[in-house]
């Protein structure tokens, strides 16, 4: 049982879109992730998310909404929602997600990260 310091964690790694696993519970990873620009268009079948904003203004665009999410608030993207992370400037955020999760979804692109990195 050991406590984790977000800002010391962030610190550590300074690539965009690339999840960082801080922590696990309950079959869900604690991810720490720096976003910036716009993400892709995807969505999980079987996984909700949690996007906790430690940093910035997250914009949140579904196809019939947008949602911004500012500094200690945070989004659920339900299983099956298509959904794209946009962000004007970096964007420091917390993700709650099942183990299972691959972070571009049902796509597979250049930005797809299958192996994340435990820090």
């Amino acid at each position: 049982m050991e406590k984790v310091n977000l800002e010391q964690k962030f610190g550590l790694f300074s690539e965009h879109w690339s999840p960082k696993i801080v922590g696990e519970l309950n079959g869900q990873h604690v991810k720490l992730a720096k976003l910036k620009g716009e993400f892709i268009w995807h969505k999980h079948e079987n996984e909700d998310e949690l996007f906790f904003v430690v940093k910035g203004i997250l914009k949140m665009e579904f196809r019939n909404k947008t949602v911004y999410v500012h500094e200690n608030e945070f989004i659920i993207v339900p299983k099956g929602t298509e959904h794209r992370p946009v962000t004007d400037e970096e964007v420091l955020v917390m993700l709650f997600e099942p183990i299972s999760t691959v972070n571009t979804g049902n796509e597979n692109t250049e930005l797809t990260k299958t192996i994340l990195e435990k820090i």
